[in-house]
């Protein structure tokens, strides 16, 4: 059964809860948008958009909850990122303690699906983050740019698998790979850093970005995505192609990308699994 009524918004940085809160205003008028934003990572003029806004630190999960479940939320979307240094830097409320103390590995992801599994204890289900996004999903083939030769794709499917491989042992979603070669692949220092190290070894020759899904990726809050500034590093780092999973990868900012691929000269292109 489809749940109605308020909508919990647990917004990170960056413009993709601000994506969200147009998208649900266009699709669900009636519905109250309820935001918990995060001190030094949520904008303050997106925070400001929602109906109701409470300002939190990460690790306050029991007030989050509360918060939600006093403004009638039976339904949350967590989206936006939180910075690494702020997950390993977290002051626990009780309620956190308690969640931390279960887990056997303590990452974005084992965190994340703990909360997940802390917010439906109190009746409020996390909806998948693409929730009312999904036109920003481009489809198999090329999206914007410069359209890809026929050795430019092989180059993308060699890049595609590798990037599929390293997302299947957790390493990374990202790669950077030039004619058969793998010049970068994305750890903990995250996709910007992985562009600049792939683009400098690259020397601007044919080199491409590649980002991917995880094997059962949990879209609730994992969501791979490209936006403007993923654009710029790449035309910055003198990488000529994006590629991304089709159906997978959200855009942030449709226009502004398109715009920018073309005036960069710089390929998207979508693949599928």
């Amino acid at each position: 059964m489809e749940i109605k009524g308020p909508i919990g918004i647990i917004a990170g940085n960056g413009i993709y809860p601000e994506m969200f809160i147009k998208a649900a205003r266009a699709k669900e008028p009636d519905a109250s948008l309820v935001v918990a934003a995060f001190r030094q990572e949520t904008q303050e003029q997106v925070a400001a958009q929602g109906d109701v806004l409470e300002w939190f630190r990460v690790g306050q999960l029991g007030k989050m909850i509360k918060y939600f479940t006093k403004n009638g939320c039976q339904r949350a979307v967590m989206m936006g990122q939180i910075a690494p240094k702020n997950l390993y830097d977290l002051r626990p409320d009780l309620r956190t303690v308690a969640v931390l103390a279960r887990l056997k590995e303590k990452n974005a992801e084992t965190l994340f699906g703990a909360i997940a599994e802390e917010l439906q204890k109190d009746g409020i289900t996390l909806l998948p983050a693409i929730t009312h996004l999904e036109d920003s999903l481009p489809g198999e083939g090329h999206v914007f740019g410069p359209k890809l030769k026929k050795g430019e794709l092989l180059d993308a499917e060699f890049g595609f698998k590798i990037a599929k491989e390293s997302s299947r042992l957790d390493i990374g979603q990202s790669v950077v790979v030039r004619d058969g070669t793998v010049l970068a692949v994305e750890a903990f220092e995250g996709t910007n850093a992985c562009i600049r190290r792939g683009g400098k070894l690259g020397k601007g020759k044919n080199v491409k970005l590649v980002k991917v899904s995880k094997p059962h990726q949990d879209f609730r809050f994992d969501v791979p995505c490209i936006g403007p500034d993923t654009i710029k590093n790449c035309a910055e780092s003198q990488i000529s192609t994006v590629i991304i999973e089709a159906n997978k990868t959200l855009l942030l900012d449709q226009v502004q990308i398109g715009e920018m691929c073309q005036e960069q000269g710089v390929s998207l292109y979508a693949i599928s699994d």
